[in-house]
């Protein structure tokens, strides 16, 4: 038998065929102007996602601005260059194209970018807690 629970999980997740092409849709409608795309390399550009979101984009009339070479494990140097990049390109707007280690490193700019008085850094020693994130 199973215990009671609660669960609320306010994440909307698109799941289907081609959905990648409605992405400008889906960002314009929370009002992105200017995003940062954040992801890998290899698999998201061989396969022809990448090409297919900055597509969906662009017909939507959103900016972009570009942060790839996630690795596995990111490195803390690619989690500065997001911030540098959000805040030089005054882009609005995160949006990580991949798997773990993309979304981990798009989260750390998202703190980084949104309390920009800290350094990020101090969240991963445990100095201090994120009251804000960038969406």
């Amino acid at each position: 038998m199973a215990n009671n629970f609660n669960y609320y999980s306010p994440t909307e997740v698109l799941f289907g065929k081609d959905v990648e092409q409605e992405t400008g849709k889906q960002l314009k409608r929370l009002g992105a102007s200017h995003v940062l795309l954040v992801y890998g390399g290899n698999s998201a550009r061989r396969l022809g996602l990448l090409d297919k979101v900055r597509q969906s984009l662009d017909k939507e009339g959103i900016a972009v601005s570009e942060l790839g070479g996630i690795v596995p494990n990111p490195r803390l140097d690619k989690v500065y260059e997001g911030i540098r990049i959000g805040k030089a390109d005054t882009v609005d707007f995160l949006l990580a194209v991949g798997g773990g280690s993309v979304i981990d490193t798009a989260k750390a700019i998202a703190y980084g970018l949104a309390e920009q008085e800290h350094d990020v850094w101090e969240l991963f020693q445990h100095t201090r807690t994120a009251k804000n994130a960038f969406p």
